[in-house]
Formats: C-alpha cells, structure tokens, sequence
C-alpha cells in the first residue's frame, strides 16, 4: 500500500527538485498532490509523466495525506503545518521555522536518523550545508571526537527561492542590456525574503553572518 504525499510549495524552485526527487525514489506512492498559492491553484504540472493539477494551499487540503513536504517558506509552515499534523500527516518541514523548537527533532537521516522516533507529526530538516556537512562529519566525531567547527558558506541564490533566481536574472538584464550602474539595483528579496533590508547580488559579493542549525 502506498502513500498519498503532498509537495507544499510545489511551484517553487525546491518545490521542483522535491518532485524530481520523489519522481527518482522508492517511496511507495499512491497519490501525489501539489500544492500552492492561490495564484498557482489551477495550473497543471507533471508527475512521471501523468498531469497533476495544483491545489490552494489551506487549512481542509490535508485531508488523507500521509506525507507533506513543506517548502513554501517559513510562514507557510507556521500557519499550515499544524494543520496538516491535525489531519494525520506526517511533515517534514525544509524551512528554517521549526530548527530551534526543541519539541521537533532536526534530522539528518544519515546522523541521526533514531530522533525520527521521538517525532510529534513534524519533521526539521537543517540548513542545506549543514546537511551535507554532518554527513561528513559525523563519521570524523565517532572515530576521533570534534570540539569546534568553524564554517564558511558561499550559496547560490536559489537558496533564497525561485523569486530570487527571477530577480536576479532582471538585475543581469538591467546591468548588461540596459547599462544601469550596478550601485543603482533594486532588490526586493535578496539576502532573504524574511530579512529587513535587502542587497541585489548582481556584479556584488556578499556576505551576511547566519547561525547554522
């Protein structure tokens, strides 16, 4: 028996790369459901090949979901994710809103795959490059012991969402087709959409300080 699995945010650039993975996986699945905002509901996208039309992200559109990947912003895990539990899904959550809530455990399968245990219906996933750095890692700590790990990170603007993708290619346009002085961007989303200030990244180097979970 498979499931039925909910991508939250499933417009989006990681809302993408969740579907092209599940499209990959072995995960047994039934039903696989898109959903979005409501500017996107209606819209139809592909899974393995069959049209999937996308669904309003609300309150009732977790009925009968076992999984929900979440990746539609931390807002929209504040606001639906308990929702979903209520209904009896399972949520796994990619943004950064529940990293520090100590009542929901942050998984990296292959470190610490045994927290999935003490899960009350939501699931953390930590920052990308903590991922892939733990995975590394952990296997360095159980041999040898780690007392400090000092990090630097260089990440791409799709970090940030397919906004930010899209706002970064019309400063490359304004920049190299209409000569505006890269001094005289606008941004809108860039650093982070949840941030107060923003900073375009075309012809720019960047930096901001962020804790890592």
């Amino acid at each position: 028996m498979g499931y039925t699995v909910a991508v939250v945010g499933a417009t989006g650039a990681v809302g993408a790369q969740m579907i092209k993975m599940l499209e990959e996986s072995t995960l047994p699945i039934d039903r696989i459901r898109y959903l979005a905002s409501a500017r996107s509901a209606g819209k139809v996208l592909q899974f393995k090949g069959q049209d999937v039309t996308i669904e309003e992200t609300t309150e009732d559109a977790f009925e009968g979901v076992d999984i929900a990947l979440f990746s539609a912003g931390g807002s929209t895990s504040a606001k639906y994710a308990p929702y979903a539990v209520k209904a009896g899904a399972v949520v796994v959550d990619n943004t950064s809103y529940f990293r520090q809530n100590p009542d929901v455990p942050l998984v990296v399968p292959e470190v610490n795959a045994h927290a999935l245990d003490a899960h009350n219906g939501i699931i953390s996933c930590p920052n990308c490059s903590t991922i892939q750095m733990m995975v590394a890692l952990e296997p360095v700590r159980q041999k040898w012991g780690l007392d400090r790990i000092i990090v630097s990170t260089y990440q791409a603007v799709s970090g940030a969402g397919m906004g930010a993708i899209l706002e970064t290619q019309r400063e490359l346009r304004e920049v190299l087709n209409d000569g505006v002085n890269p001094r005289d961007l606008h941004a809108e989303i860039l650093p982070s959409g949840g941030d107060k200030k923003h900073y375009p990244i075309a012809f720019k180097c960047s930096s901001t300080n962020r804790r890592l979970h």
